[in-house]
């Protein structure tokens, strides 16, 4: 395992405008729960989980700064779990 030598600092700025973006998401989710989507509903709840985890993942979680190979596997491993969501969403439709 190498040793991360150079170290990295964000601004507390950038910190504040993630906090604003995720507090912002949060009431649009809230806000977005409200409102029917017919069909569209579970995907419209889990976009907006999906960008709130993101921005954690990318900028609390400090994936930003870490190894290229993790920067590759982690949005891979997303697409798989979608995969798998859109998959079981098809099976249970056509049931």
């Amino acid at each position: 395992m190498e040793n991360h030598s150079e170290s990295h600092i964000v601004p507390y700025k950038t910190y504040l405008y993630i906090l604003a973006a995720l507090i912002a998401l949060t009431v649009i989710s809230v806000a977005a729960s409200n409102i029917e989507f017919g069909g569209f509903t579970v995907f419209v709840a889990l976009l907006l989980a999906s960008i709130k985890s993101s921005l954690v993942l990318i900028y609390f979680m400090h994936l930003k700064f870490d190894n290229k190979i993790l920067q590759i596997l982690v949005p891979l491993i997303f697409l798989l779990v979608g995969l798998v969501l859109f998959i079981t969403f098809l099976d249970y439709n056509f049931r």
